[in-house]
């Protein structure tokens, strides 16, 4: 194998079948972790307070599912809600490049006439 070959097989990252890569895929791989943490601390838990291994391995496995999912969804709406911020600028700051200096400027102050007073 060349270096070249070797480089590629190397960036391939670990794959899922039917799923995109992990490294690639936005909050999976923190998931995926958060995931096994919790996992190993309500399995564990559940067994050192009942020392029932099949129902422990369940709690385990419930609390791998709930931890990964509730950390997905708590991360891509984080990234959701960082992305509507950033479009929001991005529109604020075009616009004041857009209408800088001109009549519709949405910063300058329309001069306040004073009103006449009547006599």
């Amino acid at each position: 194998m060349t270096e070249e070959e070797k480089q590629i097989n190397d960036n391939k990252g670990f794959r899922l079948p039917g799923i995109q890569s992990i490294q690639s895929t936005p909050c999976a791989r923190d998931a995926i972790l958060h995931g096994a943490g919790g996992s190993l601390a309500a399995g564990l838990l559940h067994f050192l307070a009942t020392s029932r291994v099949r129902r422990s391995f369940d709690v385990g496995l419930g609390g791998f599912m709930l931890t990964t999912l509730g950390s997905w969804f708590y991360c891509r709406y984080n990234n959701a809600k960082a992305r509507v911020q950033q479009r929001m600028i991005q529109d604020g700051m075009k616009n004041k490049i857009l209408y800088e200096g001109s009549v519709p400027d949405p910063v300058k102050q329309p001069r306040a006439e004073t009103p006449s007073s009547p006599s």
